[in-house]
């Protein structure tokens, strides 16, 4: 990716001083803070920088009861329906946060955004965090969800025949999951939409390198939030935490011919850049149709960022053009 001498000379006016007044506050770092500490911390600061709230026809709080008898809070977001009989499609929605930070409230305005932008039905969910649940907990829920989708999604005016996967970040990382196990489960998936997600074992990457301190997510957040979710070593190869480069469990890596088209959000000023672009690679060797646009001199968190950061707002207005174009809107 970008291989300048001083990466913080890539970033944008905008983008540079948000970092600066970042710096000035001087919060603790969330790798410094304990895990509810990080949440609270995370929550506080989460709407400063969003658009302000988009009012939406439909805002709706539901309970999913997941396989192992949880009540999963959710949150279906939905544009006013064009006639009483219109089944609308759906993304279901995957926040970010390490596995360790955010909910649906962190993501109320991301999810409103894009339910707004691409005249679709968003079910945010709340999958259980680390480390109180840790691996393959939030994989186990991000499915059931979906799974709850095809079921019943009919009951509330929702298409379960058009429904598309997205998250940021660890987001990312669970609809790129449940991107595999629809297709190994005969579930149509229309869209796979990824806002630089997390796809390898190891934080071993350039990009890893070159941005691991000032660029917002740092090596040492990447750490603590892996000693958070990952139980053993063991699980850091396990595909269904690195869909990149993790193992099935007779050891190959996992196919991914046959999933959903892709469409990938990456900020160039991101540890994670290297490996969202390493994915979309291999989806495209595998025959998936991919779509790649990568948002100069920010970092990563810009999509949550439009009130300072206008590559924000032109994320917010791609992924919503890739969503309407998979469900044929």
């Amino acid at each position: 990716m970008s291989h300048h001498r001083n990466p913080k000379s890539l970033l944008t006016p905008a983008m540079h001083s948000v970092l600066d007044r970042m710096a000035r506050a001087g919060h603790p770092p969330l790798h410094a803070l304990t895990p509810d500490q990080a949440r609270a911390a995370y929550i506080a600061g989460a709407g400063v920088l969003e658009l302000p709230s988009q009012a939406l026809a439909r805002v709706e709080n539901l309970i999913v009861t997941t396989r192992d008898g949880y009540a999963m809070p959710m949150r279906l977001y939905a544009p006013e329906a064009q006639s009483a009989n219109t089944v609308l499609p759906t993304l279901v929605y995957f926040h970010g946060g390490g596995f360790t930070i955010g909910n649906i409230d962190t993501h109320d305005g991301l999810c409103r955004q894009l339910s707004h932008l691409a005249q679709c039905a968003v079910v945010s969910v709340d999958y259980r965090l680390a480390p109180q649940h840790r691996f393959p907990v939030a994989v186990n829920d991000a499915w059931d969800a979906v799974q709850w989708l095809v079921d019943q999604g009919a009951t509330l005016g929702l298409d379960p025949t058009r429904i598309a996967v997205g998250g940021d970040s660890a987001g990312g990382t669970l609809a790129a999951v449940c991107a595999i196990l629809a297709r190994d489960a005969g579930v149509p998936m229309a869209l796979q939409l990824l806002f630089y997600p997390g796809t390898a074992a190891h934080a071993d990457t350039d990009s890893h390198r070159r941005f691991a301190k000032g660029f917002v997510l740092e090596d040492t957040h990447i750490t603590y939030f892996f000693n958070q979710y990952l139980p053993t070593a063991v699980d850091y190869e396990d595909w269904r935490f690195a869909p990149l480069d993790g193992h099935t469990p007779n050891g190959e890596l996992v196919d991914l011919a046959g999933v959903a088209p892709a469409w990938f959000g990456l900020a160039e000023l991101d540890p994670l850049v290297d490996e969202g672009v390493a994915y979309a690679d291999r989806l495209r060797l595998a025959g998936v149709p991919v779509d790649l646009e990568i948002y100069r001199g920010v970092v990563h968190e810009f999509i949550k960022m439009g009130r300072a950061i206008p590559e924000a707002k032109v994320a917010h207005a791609d992924a919503a053009r890739a969503l309407k174009t998979a469900f044929n809107l």
